[in-house]
């Protein structure tokens, strides 16, 4: 789709300027396009993945950007512009870059998208979310084991990302799809390592640091390994995350909802939390 290199910082900027200026409907006599206001959860599951398909080859699963194009999850001029005009973009493209036209998929399945869009950028138009929020904290410091690796509001393990903030800018689904999958659409920084030493002692965990002659592995016991390659036995790299792939075993569906819930409500209580700060500062 958009390529960095075509199109790097100024990109967002660019769409945005372009399609609020060129009235492109009203200067070929169309009326502006329906924008959506809601979509189901099995409609926000298709359009996953026809964004999958069609679109995170180039901005990425989270569509935060890639090696190829840029991010239009968090970027401001992405995020104001009207759902009508990126129904626009998606139906005709955009000249002069490599971003196509996907027309041809007819408008009922870019209406879908342009709302997995919007729920990726943290405004999804779908039902209420299902769970319960302080059953999903219970969980995560408990039951689940979540906090074993993962941080939430500095507390909790260090192995695993920070999750205070993971929800930002994600769809339910695509956290449901995290917790139950794992291994699917792996990113290769959060594949498990196992360096075997000279005296046959292996030690497994993440790669913190690597470059062509050293590699820091950092284990579940909190302990950072700086190696050097040559002086390894071996080094191979897992094709999992160090994250259970069992939870849809382990955890009810109604459990994994709860999970959902408290993730998402951590990032709606920060940002009620700032918004009142920044109210109080303004007074």
């Amino acid at each position: 789709m958009i390529p960095t290199s075509l199109i790097p910082f100024k990109a967002a900027v660019a769409l945005a300027i372009f399609f609020v200026h060129s009235g492109i409907a009203s200067a070929q006599g169309e009326q502006p396009s329906r924008a959506p206001q809601t979509i189901s959860q099995t409609d926000l599951e298709r359009a996953r993945l026809v964004f999958t398909t069609n679109c995170a080859g180039c901005h990425g699963l989270d569509g935060k950007g890639g090696e190829r194009a840029p991010d239009i999850v968090t970027r401001r001029a992405v995020r104001q512009l009207p759902g009508s005009q990126l129904l626009q973009i998606l139906r005709r493209g955009v000249p002069q870059t490599s971003m196509p036209a996907f027309g041809h998929l007819g408008d009922d399945v870019l209406r879908a998208l342009v709302l997995y869009v919007r729920a990726l950028q943290g405004n999804p138009a779908t039902a209420p979310l299902a769970g319960n929020a302080k059953r999903g904290k219970e969980l995560f410091f408990g039951k689940a084991g979540c906090s074993g690796c993962h941080m939430m509001r500095g507390r909790g393990g260090f192995l695993g990302s920070d999750l205070s903030s993971y929800s930002r800018g994600r769809s339910p689904q695509a956290i449901r799809d995290a917790i139950l999958f794992p291994n699917r659409d792996l990113d290769p920084r959060n594949r498990t390592v196992v360096a075997i030493l000279p005296n046959g002692k292996a030690i497994e965990g993440l790669v913190r640091n690597e470059d062509n002659f050293s590699i820091q592995i950092l284990t579940s016991d909190g302990v950072f390994h700086f190696l050097s390659k040559s002086a390894l036995s071996s080094l191979t790299f897992q094709s999992v995350s160090p994250m259970p792939a069992d939870y849809g075993i382990r955890l009810t569906f109604a459990e994994v909802d709860d999970l959902i819930n408290y993730l998402v409500s951590v990032v709606s209580t920060d940002s009620r939390e700032k918004h009142a700060a920044d109210d109080a500062n303004d007074e």
